[in-house]
């Protein structure tokens, strides 16, 4: 009757259809109260965002027919002790999932962040060693984030290797790869690695990153603060090409980085000054560090 510009309801699982003879929250209740509103919205051409229960590890509660009947399943994601705020699409019927946008949490509200590359990078410690910046692609558009490593000695019998931000069995692979191609002793470390700002990247990508974010922990030199690094491990120790070369490259010149270390196979994508393009993870820290491989 109102037609209004949107409509929120919260949450589904306390809304009840007269048609159904069941508790609000079951399964057939969820369905036809969805069902129904659904119905609405595509005849009044009014768009409808239904809030939904989510579990302690934040995929949505009870029985996956809600995500089954909506066209897109949004994920408002972020850290209680921080103020930055990540919507990512889970479900996308009409377009990618890869989209990711991120807000700020202000006296005013949410606003959205314009410029999410330099604030994820604002806080960076150019003087430090194991950081390291890596151009991750993220729906349409690049990103650049900061990658960390310390390594330090451990006490324990198994060393510990935490993983925030970054998949642990890729972390693994990382790790295994420079102890093994290269010779950097780590079976006796603890290894921290993070992605600084809170933000999740699952990217093969990131893979050089890692390793030299955690070469640079355990050498104490520092990686050039002017330059990025991206680029697929194999269990060789091969650098493997990455996708979207030139929008990553971009978007690191747009923020004042001058110089990139990418895969040989990138190399021809693009064709800019400060671009080395390596064969092998060896020639990829060797560039970055001047760390020789232990023969």
């Amino acid at each position: 009757a109102t037609k209004p510009v949107a409509v929120i309801i919260d949450s589904i699982q306390t809304m009840q259809s007269s048609s159904v003879e069941s508790a609000p929250g079951t399964v057939s209740q969820v369905r036809a109260a969805t069902s129904g509103i659904a119905q609405i919205a595509r005849e009044l051409q009014v768009p409808v965002f239904i809030v939904g229960h989510v579990t302690k590890d934040g995929a949505i509660a009870g029985p996956r027919v809600l995500e089954h009947m909506v066209d897109t399943v949004l994920a408002f994601e972020g850290d209680r002790h921080s103020h930055h705020r990540i919507l990512r699409a889970v479900k996308n019927r009409f377009g990618s999932t890869d989209e990711l946008g991120i807000f700020e949490m202000r006296e005013s509200g949410l606003e959205g962040v314009d410029n999410p590359s330099g604030l994820l990078l604002s806080e960076r410690a150019e003087s430090a060693s194991g950081s390291v910046v890596c151009p991750v692609i993220e729906g349409s558009r690049s990103l650049l984030v900061e990658v960390q490593a310390l390594v330090s000695p451990s006490p324990m019998a198994t060393p510990r290797r935490v993983a925030n931000g970054v998949d642990r069995d890729r972390l693994a692979v990382v790790l295994a790869v420079l102890e093994k191609r290269i010779g950097i002793q780590l079976s006796s470390s603890d290894v921290y690695v993070s992605v600084a700002g809170g933000v999740a990247v699952d990217e093969p990508a990131l893979d050089m990153a890692i390793a030299l974010a955690v070469a640079s922990s355990v050498t104490d030199k520092i990686v050039d603060p002017h330059s990025v690094v991206m680029g697929e491990i194999g269990l060789s120790g091969e650098l493997r090409s990455v996708s979207q070369v030139g929008k990553r490259i971009s978007e690191a010149k747009r923020l004042g980085f001058t110089d990139a270390i990418v895969p040989a196979g990138n190399q021809d994508d693009i064709r800019t000054p400060g671009l080395r393009g390596c064969k092998t993870v060896a020639d990829a820290l060797s560039a970055a560090l001047g760390h020789q491989r232990n023969r």
